[in-house]
């Protein structure tokens, strides 16, 4: 076995483990720290909205048109008065996007471009987009993401409870603001291929999150008839137990959309697929920290706040009190003894900053993960 299954085999065991739970306050304040830069941007900056949402005009040059992008944005302002996006495309002509402008105006801008790049008018094609049709656009995307929120709270409390489901709508929350701040910071285009993107990956940082919330149920079942581990516990053992497949997961889904956003984007000029393309790479990776650092500990912390977890956590340190009064081995170091015929309150073997509940008994007493 290699040594990064090895290691989420061991993880999988309770053997080792990392207390995302115990440091819960820091990734909470590091995820309000990037939210607040990501508002923050949005509001100053604000967003590159494309002419599908704002209406404007898009002028296509000949093939081989022999002037450079930059000296095309220069003429396109210049006519038009407005920003102008200029993309060279794969035949050698021209794709010239300026937002804001009305038919009327975009004949005068058209002859110009013309005259400025040499160029009869009728060899450049014009395409026009009203405002009211991208207000129709927006308002389907936002009616689009309200209802899909609905359905997966709605989902989630069926399925699980209350708590699991405001967990994930906080993460998709805390994604969707990030996704679209640093939009806001990087100042790139928001299309309809965006909104495409931001779907997709809510879709994504759901079945992540659902993944250690199905774990947590099984393991939390009649927990309260135990005095080994709090829930909070529990919920630490649920993340470490499917996280080296969260990270694989998110690894592999990655790797395609970096070389979309970082390869066709950057290094080739493909400047559309940057629509999509950062909305997939940001929206996945938040996913992917908003699974395991926000919701679950969250549930955690709405969990414990019931009485009956109360009462369980008090149990729980009490019997720990009393294990290390009689000098028995605290539950939060490494055990190395065989486990033979141990009683059935056995202390379990885990590393970790906290205990952390091992994984079920072959035997009576018996930890997996060790052998006789």
């Amino acid at each position: 076995m290699s040594k990064l299954g090895n290691i989420g085999a061991r993880l999988h065991r309770g053997e080792v483990g990392y207390d995302f739970v115990g440091n819960r306050k820091i990734w909470y304040g590091l995820s309000i720290l990037i939210t607040i830069t990501a508002i923050v941007g949005l509001a100053v900056r604000g967003l590159n909205m494309g002419i599908e949402f704002e209406g404007g005009a898009v002028f296509t040059t000949p093939k081989h048109t022999s002037v450079s992008v930059t000296q095309a944005e220069t003429y396109a302002e210049e006519a038009s008065g407005h920003d102008a996006i200029v993309q060279k495309l794969g035949d050698g002509s021209m794709r010239i996007q300026i937002a804001g402008i009305d038919t009327d105006k975009s004949n005068q801008i058209k002859k110009d471009l013309a005259e400025n790049l040499k160029l009869d008018s009728e060899q450049i094609n014009a395409d026009l987009v009203g405002p009211s049709w991208g207000d129709q656009v927006a308002n389907k995307a936002w009616q689009g993401l309200g209802i899909f929120l609905v359905l997966v709270v709605i989902y989630l409390a069926i399925a699980f409870e209350w708590r699991m489901a405001l967990a994930a709508f906080v993460a998709l929350i805390h994604d969707i603001t990030i996704t679209v701040g640093i939009y806001a910071l990087v100042g790139f285009e928001v299309t309809p291929g965006t909104v495409i993107g931001l779907l997709t990956i809510l879709g994504y940082s759901l079945y992540d999150t659902v993944v250690v919330f199905d774990s947590l149920k099984e393991q939390t079942r009649d927990i309260t008839k135990q005095t080994r581990w709090t829930y909070s516990d529990v919920a630490n053992r649920s993340i470490n137990s499917t996280l080296v497949r969260s990270v694989n997961t998110t690894v592999v889904a990655l790797l395609p959309v970096g070389a979309l956003l970082f390869i066709g984007g950057g290094v080739l000029g493909a400047g559309m697929l940057n629509d999509i393309s950062l909305s997939l790479f940001v929206g996945l990776a938040a996913g992917a920290y908003s699974s395991i650092f926000i919701a679950t500990p969250l549930v955690a912390d709405l969990k414990e706040r019931e009485p009956q977890m109360k009462g369980l956590k008090k149990r729980v340190f009490a019997k720990r009190a009393q294990s290390a009064a009689k000098g028995e081995t605290p539950e939060n170091e490494v055990v190395d003894e065989q486990y033979d015929d141990e009683p059935e309150d056995a202390t379990p073997a885990v590393v970790g900053p906290r205990s952390q509940p091992a994984s079920r008994n072959r035997g009576r007493g018996r930890p997996s993960g060790k052998r006789r």
